[in-house]
């Protein structure tokens, strides 16, 4: 073919690997139109109208509808634009092909009955604007005016769950979990306890030694916990038994400490002490706040958190009994 050559349909045909059909098709509809005609009425096209088909085969290949291809095979829009928008729009495919896949993939592991899918599927599909609503709320309602403090705002961050674009199947029954988790009242007023018991705790009064910026720093009790009393239920003490109580001082101590209470008098501070590490562990130690932690991490991609219940469960049992004295 040359430039000033005119080709059939059949001619075309034979150059790109369309069939007359498609090439007529096109032509009907002016997106390759005829340079000229033969005296028996035959279209003729130029060496244009290869380019043209070339460009045509591509951009329907990649997805893009006719009349787009006609805006950009006549330069009506540029095609560094169409693209970029083609690109957006079959990420957002992508995007929710991904999310069935993994909605169908969680709801075959887990047997899920007709209710419970649609369910999944409903959560699994919100926005992200969405999501964050329904965690804000959640999360106002646990903190409420508390979440205006610097150290709350804090652990409010750290509670957020940030489902991926293209999460895997245990992503999303994770998030289905923890948004239903979060709308259960019960477990609004647990946290809400569990908030307010921290500031209560924060409202103590810093020690000289530590200053006034350390009282808004969150002390790591179930640190304190886990190197105390992790020892003793590995050895089997009984938290009831005498040989607890070592233990038992040795915590309240450190909890106290924490807080800025170095010189409370020995008596009535120390069991003061043990009676507000008592109530932390007792708001602490619901099962469903454990159960949301390890649903964030698996949300947000992080390492699972290690269960300090079976420590929270001995100083529990060790306290009651020593207040019960």
């Amino acid at each position: 073919m040359n430039g000033d050559t005119l080709y059939s349909i059949g001619d075309l045909a034979r150059r790109t690997g369309l069939s007359v059909k498609t090439i007529r098709f096109y032509s009907d509809r002016g997106i390759v139109p005829p340079t000229d005609r033969s005296p028996a009425g035959y279209r003729r096209y130029d060496i244009d109208a290869v380019a043209r088909l070339e460009l045509i085969r591509t951009l329907r290949e990649l997805g893009l509808d006719l009349p787009t291809i006609r805006r950009v095979v006549e330069r009506e829009a540029p095609l560094h634009e169409v693209a970029a928008a083609h690109a957006e729009a079959l990420a957002v495919q992508i995007r929710t092909l991904n999310l069935r896949r993994a909605v169908l993939t969680a709801v075959a592991r887990r047997g899920s009955t007709p209710e419970e899918i649609d369910l999944m599927h409903t959560l699994a599909r919100l926005s992200e604007d969405e999501r964050r609503r329904l965690i804000d709320d959640f999360l106002d309602a646990a903190f409420g005016d508390l979440g205006a403090q610097p150290a709350f705002a804090g652990i409010m961050r750290s509670m957020t769950p940030e489902l991926p674009d293209d999460p895997e199947p245990e992503q999303v029954e994770a998030w289905v979990e923890l948004a239903e988790l979060t709308q259960a009242p019960e477990f609004r007023d647990v946290m809400r306890r569990l908030a307010e018991h921290l500031a209560a705790e924060r409202g103590a009064e810093p020690s000289a030694e530590w200053g006034a910026e350390r009282a808004w720093v969150r002390p790591d009790v179930t640190a304190a916990i886990r190197d105390h009393v992790g020892p003793a239920v590995t050895a089997g003490i009984d938290p009831l038994s005498a040989d607890a109580e070592p233990v038992v001082v040795a915590v309240t101590s450190e909890y106290a400490h924490a807080f800025g209470r170095l010189d409370a008098e020995p008596g009535t501070g120390a069991e003061a002490d043990a009676g507000r590490l008592l109530a932390h562990l007792e708001a602490a130690n619901d099962p469903r706040r454990e159960r949301y932690l390890e649903l964030l991490a698996v949300i947000n991609g992080w390492q699972a958190p290690a269960s300090p219940a079976a420590e929270f469960d001995w100083c529990i049992q060790a306290l009651r009994a020593r207040a019960c004295r």
